[in-house]
């Protein structure tokens, strides 16, 4: 069985403004160790038998992603240049036509590059698990065991169980608070963590029946490629034909195949300041304090410290970011609107 990785580097991680930006976004940050996100992914996988990964991402971070992956491993990496964004869907497709120029049968583990996982040695025993349903012909996710009733991920409903897996009934999307209580207490809902395991080849296949203009546009992209020393550029005018779409909306829910293989690894999509503050250690008041930071009084609180002297003085629960370009200053309540300034930073060019 030859187990490829299939990183998926395009998103732009605004909720994360000011630190990440469209050229430079979270997953090429070191927020929760020295190693940046996208360098803990592959990381992560260390010890399992596999072959060079496979990264999509954007033309504009093809260098850093080659960087930084050399930094980590000596298995020079196919990086696949999307020429623009169209969702999970395509650039799972592609990465699947490239794994089978590595082994028809190749298994692909594909993965976010902008999670953490606190348990590698779980997180490890749940791909074997996954990698042997999808080498029967099953196409996999990871259902993240819940912790508490989340509103801000998609949820996941496992219905019988097999061995180590369960059959997937259904995806549901983001719950209000009453709702995500149900699901919590049922014990049949897990949340959705945008992890996949399966053969190249049924997930092609899948994809075919289901959205076959989707897949012959994502093979045409790959076949007409400029294939680089270093890079695979895909065919523009190909990828351009692509309606995007997401891998749950074009396959996960309509697929006969789908199975769940629950992790509970202390798993977190970091899509917020708030989402870091909450894994990461904090002090005696409930800080957490990065670089030259001066707290008195102030309690429950992020603050990171990268270009400047930070003194914060009687807060509790806020978040102050520097950056080289600009300042947060954040209720950490409402973290999530971060997003919405980093649009009109983007509109003001």
């Amino acid at each position: 069985m030859t187990i490829i990785p299939v990183i998926l580097s395009g998103g732009a991680g605004t909720r994360l403004w000011p630190l990440s930006s469209g050229n430079h976004p979270k997953q090429f940050l070191p927020l929760i160790s020295d190693k940046t996100m996208i360098q803990e992914t592959l990381l992560r996988l260390s010890g399992l038998e596999t072959a060079s990964p496979i990264v999509v991402c954007g033309e504009a971070h093809r260098f850093i992603v080659a960087e930084q992956l050399s930094e980590v491993s000596e298995k020079k990496p196919v990086v696949i240049l999307e020429p623009l964004a169209k969702n999970t869907a395509p650039a799972i497709a592609v990465a699947c036509r490239a794994a089978l120029d590595i082994d028809k049968d190749a298994v692909c583990v594909v993965l976010p590059s902008d999670h953490v996982i606190k348990d590698t040695g779980a997180f490890q025993t749940a791909v074997k698990t996954a990698a042997e349903e999808a080498m029967n012909g099953s196409l996999v996710t990871f259902g993240i065991v819940p912790t508490f009733p989340a509103t801000g991920y998609g949820y996941i409903k496992c219905g019988s169980q097999t061995g180590k897996t369960f059959s997937l009934e259904k995806f549901v999307e983001k719950p209000n608070l009453e709702k995500a209580e149900e699901y919590l207490k049922s014990g049949e809902y897990s949340w959705n963590s945008g992890m996949f395991v399966f053969k190249a080849e049924t997930f092609l296949s899948e994809l075919k029946g289901f959205e076959s203009d989707m897949y012959a546009a994502s093979v045409e992209a790959y076949e007409k490629a400029v294939k680089e020393t270093d890079f695979v550029r895909l065919d523009k005018a190909s990828y351009e034909k692509i309606k995007g779409n997401s891998i749950d909306y074009a396959v996960m829910e309509k697929t006969s195949k789908g199975k769940v293989v629950k992790l509970d690894a202390g798993w977190n999509d970091v899509g917020s300041w708030s989402a870091l503050w909450e894994i990461r250690e904090k002090d005696a008041e409930q800080n957490v304090l990065s670089g030259d930071v001066i707290s008195l009084n102030t309690k429950a609180s992020y603050v990171r410290a990268d270009k400047k002297t930070i003194a914060v003085i009687g807060l509790e629960n806020v978040v102050v970011v520097d950056s080289e370009d600009a300042i947060l200053i954040s209720a950490m309540d409402k973290v999530q609107d971060v997003k919405l300034v980093a649009e009109k930073m983007k509109a003001r060019g």
